[in-house]
């Protein structure tokens, strides 16, 4: 009987939540296109971004917290991970673009929805290339005792 642990399994369904986010907004860019072209298609976009596109988003978040929170559980430390950091900002600020994207796409806009897609692609490769950039060395703590000996005496070989 197989056998799945909490950091497995969030780790596949953030993965998904972002591939479903992922295709989505590229198909909703799509879609935006064909609306200038025609006029029935008007609306798609917006409808495909705001119905499924940030849903995978909003999604992807939520399972990205709850990874984060079982790792610091587990006693992993993620912090010294440089790349971590980066993606932490760049996420948030995708999300904070996507939220926008549908009522710019409902107004032919796509500028908000282009640097979603990019910040997106952004945080796959910092995901997925975190060892290049390397970890921060933990902070060593020394304690100094100051403690005298005497000199040690040195005889000579006979």
């Amino acid at each position: 009987m197989p056998s799945f642990n909490a950091p497995e399994l969030l780790t596949w369904l953030h993965v998904v939540a972002m591939a479903t986010f992922g295709g989505s907004a590229i198909t909703a860019l799509v879609l935006s296109g064909l609306e200038d072209a025609q006029p029935e298609f008007r609306g798609l976009s917006a409808a495909v971004w705001s119905r499924v596109a940030i849903w995978g988003a909003r999604l992807a978040l939520v399972l990205g917290i709850a990874l984060l929170v079982v790792k610091l559980q587990a006693g992993e430390d993620i912090f010294r991970a440089k790349a971590f950091h980066f993606k932490l900002v760049v996420a948030l600020a995708m999300m904070g673009v996507a939220e926008s994207a549908p009522k710019g796409l409902a107004q032919g806009r796509r500028g908000a929805a282009l640097l979603a897609v990019v910040l997106f692609l952004l945080t796959t490769f910092l995901a997925l290339n975190k060892r290049t950039f390397g970890y921060a060395e933990p902070k060593v703590q020394v304690n100094v005792q100051t403690q005298t000996q005497a000199p040690a005496t040195v005889h000579p070989a006979p």
